[in-house]
């Protein structure tokens, strides 16, 4: 299978009111002599499925990202339709969800791959009223992609605070916070994509911030908790050792280097560069940043697009059709990898 890694970051912006764009950053970028990182808006003409009876100009309210991982990414559409898209090439398949049930209240779906088996696995953890009572229960179902024929009952999982299941996967596991009890401090969850296990994971001890002012991020090999209840500063959190509470280290950030035009706002470290500089987005718009550990300095990235979430993006020219022979086994004869492009462009 022949496929190219490229070697800078990228990041996916998303919004329910912006289309979905790309933007490709470079650890050694310089604000003066390449001010602008322009994002480029993935729409259903080059890059993403083609949705049924709709123009161009809609796909901003009609597909939502639920994931990124390997080079794919996992997108929901407004008719409950989960679509896998390599977006570089143009490449995507259609997966079948179940028809809903009676009594459900909402379902939210999250798109993961596990590193140890190499498998894509699409997550649907859906809310039903408990026999009619007030309380809710929330089960979580997995389908395997290229294995199931069918989605699987793994059993109950903790409802996730804003309604989505993040795209944080360290030790091949997925995490989120829990939404029960925010003003008591972190309950961090977790989902083994190999051994499918639910259950949670220590939150570092004795932090009392409520969940709704902390983030979960995954930066270089750690998963990490940044409190961004002050103003002054922000403190990350770093599990040096995975499931072990003991572990958790702290380093806080002071935002008196931040430049003067962006410092109104809240920032979330996203991701680490090679060289360990962090950068961090704005919690309610596209400033981007990035602070240097060692000279504890901030430098402003020049990036003009939409979007209020950022999710690490990793590029890859991996092709869905060597990627999924084994599909058409447990799908059938109809199984269909699609392409935006005619073939003649993407040979």
């Amino acid at each position: 299978m022949y496929h190219k890694r490229s070697p800078f970051s990228c990041l996916l912006l998303s919004d329910v009111d912006a289309p979905i764009t790309l933007i490709e950053l470079k650890p050694n970028y310089d604000c003066y002599s390449c001010p602008v990182n322009k994002p480029i808006a993935l729409n259903p003409k080059f890059h993403l499925p083609p949705l049924d009876n709709l123009g161009v100009g809609f796909v901003k309210r009609t597909l939502r990202l639920i994931g990124s991982c390997n080079g794919f990414i996992g997108l929901l559409s407004k008719n409950h339709s989960v679509y896998v898209s390599n977006p570089l090439v143009g490449e995507y398949f259609k997966v079948k969800l179940p028809k809903r049930e009676k009594g459900v209240l909402q379902i939210i779906y999250g798109f993961c791959f596990s590193e140890v088996s190499g498998q894509c696995k699409i997550l649907r953890l859906i809310i039903r009223k408990f026999q009619g009572h007030d309380h809710k229960v929330s089960e979580l179902e997995v389908y395997t992609i290229g294995v199931d024929a069918k989605w699987r009952n793994v059993g109950k999982a903790p409802y996730p605070l804003w309604g989505s299941l993040s795209n944080v996967n360290v030790n091949d596991t997925l995490h989120w916070l829990d939404d029960e009890d925010t003003e008591k401090g972190a309950r961090i969850c977790s989902f083994n994509i190999t051994t499918e296990e639910v259950k949670p994971v220590p939150a570092p001890p004795g932090l009392k911030t409520p969940s709704v002012l902390l983030m979960l991020a995954k930066l270089g090999n750690c998963l990490c908790l940044s409190d961004i209840s002050y103003e002054q500063h922000v403190d990350i959190w770093w599990m040096r050792e995975y499931g072990v509470a003991e572990s958790w280290t702290k380093d806080r950030i002071l935002m008196d280097s931040i430049p003067c035009d962006i410092c109104d706002t809240k920032y979330i470290p996203t991701i680490i560069w090679k060289d360990g500089e962090i950068l961090m987005r704005s919690h309610r718009g596209t400033h981007l940043v990035s602070y240097n550990p060692k000279e504890k300095k901030f430098r402003k990235v020049h990036v003009y697009g939409f979007g209020i979430d950022a999710t690490k993006y990793v590029p890859s020219f991996y092709s869905l059709n060597p990627s999924f022979y084994s599909l058409k086994t447990v799908m059938g004869d109809d199984f269909q990898v699609s392409s935006v492009y005619p073939k003649t462009q993407t040979v």
